[in-house]
């Protein structure tokens, strides 16, 4: 093994894997992978969506064309870009931003991947609307979010600068042939890329959903593809299987996956902070399905031994000149605790191309021990029928269903499904809202895992909030923990948390925004809209059977979640 990728297994898992690599080599995995065989997984549509694996040649072949792309914003003096997207559309955009940073000479890219009104007004906020390219990322190009984007913010540059002049500032990346295409070419677009029907989503990042972006904002992407390219010519290596860094890591998080060890904590440097929300799409919405999956755990600091228990394996990911030996001895008492920990150094920035690749192929190959078809997402689809469902009430009644809470308090209101109430009811000493919380999070048994899902402005304030609240959950309950803002997490971990096995305790967060926005042509505004996508969200992990509880803040959220926080430590206590 590369001394960049190292790992240390307890010794069963060890061994374990040890038979696996052979098993591998002797049944031909990797061929089979590069063969497009979809035998390899089960047997359906899998070869259709294997597109990726040859993603690295078809862009090292044009590589004068990202050139030519970040000069046609020079020349029309951008001083912004603003990325309108979600889930594979939107991630790896944003792990470039937060990763490179802006580039001196290049205009600054933001990403836009929320419904939540506050969160699309602070976005306008940080961008000279007469000034920026917005790049309307959407695969399919029927996605709600990406769609209503474009509408709000085509309708405010042509106020700027007129109808003719505003259809010049956007870009569209998507599929041949989609809606977005149309549209594109009926408002008279700068520019259309095409996706790749073969490539899904989270599997995009090195098409041109992730490098046009990254070309926009100043990056050499001939140089990052070219060390991409590199892993991709690793991961032909069938010979010893050892050898192959992207079916090694396959393997070893399939092997810890079958043995119960399904909670994938994710663990990076500072410079690669943001790589874990690319990595939780990947691996969530990849092996979560059919009552199984890899849950990744993202942003949990890393704390003492004996705060785990035996479901977790720890993978660090560091840039080579960001060393900590605080974070090196904290990973070597896991490893010594019995933990499986694997460390993957990272040389430089523009190596991340190497590791969505070899995270590419290494879900591939866990989906196959696993014995699930990595590039579906059916509970995907069933959450957006449910917000659908809300949405079209909403435009014909001017109004969405009524719900009447379980429980009111002077500030928050629960509301759940007849089961779970029936359950917290039994469980609870009164009807009250701390009452509730207790009997809620009682239910969490060793091996489950607690996500927060909040649907509300994702900045820095309310994130440390609710870091505090997953951090006390996971000290006193001693069991992963997982924080998604809505609706971005929909498109990622929520597939694991619908389709995944039973063992997640949710607690839905919402609002009362306290300032709308419109949709332009629609009846429904952007909080109606995402007050949709919670109670949809919350429809389907009610009808999977999760335990599932939602508490309503009201429109004061810093205050609300003050209180949240100190009614969790109360009922932990």
């Amino acid at each position: 093994m590369s001394q960049n990728f190292t790992y240390t297994l307890p010794a069963e898992l060890a061994d374990e894997v040890d038979v696996v690599l052979d098993a591998w080599q002797s049944g031909k995995g990797t061929e089979r992978i590069w063969a497009r065989d979809a035998s390899v997984w089960t047997g359906a549509d899998e070869a259709d969506w294997l597109g990726w694996l040859g993603i690295t040649e078809a862009q090292l072949d044009a590589p004068e064309r990202f050139r030519l792309i970040a000069g046609a914003a020079h020349e029309e003096s951008v001083s912004h870009i603003l990325l309108l997207g979600m889930g594979g559309s939107s991630l790896c955009p944003e792990v470039l931003k937060m990763t490179f940073g802006a580039k001196e000479g290049f205009p600054e890219l933001f990403v836009l991947d929320s419904t939540d009104p506050a969160q699309v007004r602070a976005f306008e906020g940080k961008v000279d609307l007469e000034r920026t390219m917005f790049i309307v990322s959407s695969k399919s190009g029927s996605t709600l979010e990406p769609n209503i984007f474009l509408r709000y913010f085509f309708e405010a540059v042509k106020h700027r600068v007129g109808e003719a002049e505003a259809g010049r500032r956007f870009i569209a990346i998507t599929d041949p042939g989609s809606k977005l295409e149309a549209v594109a070419r009926k408002d008279e677009f700068a520019h259309i890329f095409y996706g790749i029907p073969s490539i899904g989503g989270r599997y995009s990042a090195l098409s041109d959903f992730g490098m046009v972006p990254g070309a926009i904002m100043g990056l050499d992407i001939p140089r990052f593809i070219e060390t991409a390219d590199q892993m991709a010519q690793a991961c032909l290596v069938s010979e010893p299987a050892w050898q192959n860094p992207g079916a090694v890591l396959g393997l070893i998080l399939g092997v810890c996956g079958r043995s119960g060890r399904d909670k994938v904590t994710l663990v990076t440097s500072a410079g690669l902070s943001d790589l874990g929300a690319w990595l939780e799409q990947l691996i969530a919405e990849s092996t979560g399905k059919d009552g199984v999956a890899l849950i990744p755990v993202d942003r949990e600091e890393v704390g003492l031994p004996r705060l785990y228990g035996d479901d977790r394996v720890f993978v660090y990911l560091g840039l080579a000149d960001e060393a900590d030996p605080a974070l090196d001895g904290a990973l070597a008492g896991l490893a010594a605790a019995g933990h499986p920990v694997v460390r993957i150094e990272v040389p430089d920035r523009y190596h991340l191309g190497q590791e969505f690749f070899r995270w590419q192929f290494a879900t591939a190959v866990a989906g196959s021990l696993l014995g699930i078809n990595p590039f579906n997402q059916p509970d995907v689809e069933a959450s957006k029928v449910a917000t659908r469902v809300l949405t079209d009430e909403y435009e014909q009644r001017g109004s969405l269903p009524a719900e009447t809470p379980i429980v009111a308090g002077n500030t928050f209101k629960l509301f759940t499904d007849e089961r779970n109430a029936a359950e917290l009811a039994a469980a609870a000493i009164s009807e009250t809202v701390p009452s509730y919380l207790k009997a809620h999070l009682a239910r969490v048994q060793p091996g489950d895992y607690v996500g927060l899902l909040a649907y509300l402005e994702m900045n820095e304030a309310h994130t440390g909030q609710l870091q505090a609240m997953r951090h006390r959950i996971r000290d006193a309950l001693g069991v992963a923990t997982c924080l998604g803002f809505g609706p971005r997490f929909l498109h990622s971990t929520g597939q694991a948390y619908k389709g995944g096995p039973n063992t997640g305790v949710f607690l839905q967060i919402t609002c009362d925004d306290a300032a709308d926005l419109p949709v332009p042509g629609q009846r429904y505004t952007f909080g109606v809209v995402k007050a949709a996508q919670a109670r949809g969200d919350f429809e389907v992990l009610a009808q999977r059977g999760r335990r599932v509880l939602r508490v309503h803040l009201g429109p004061d959220v810093a205050a609300g979640l003050e209180t949240l926080r100190a009614l969790i430590d109360q009922a932990l206590t």
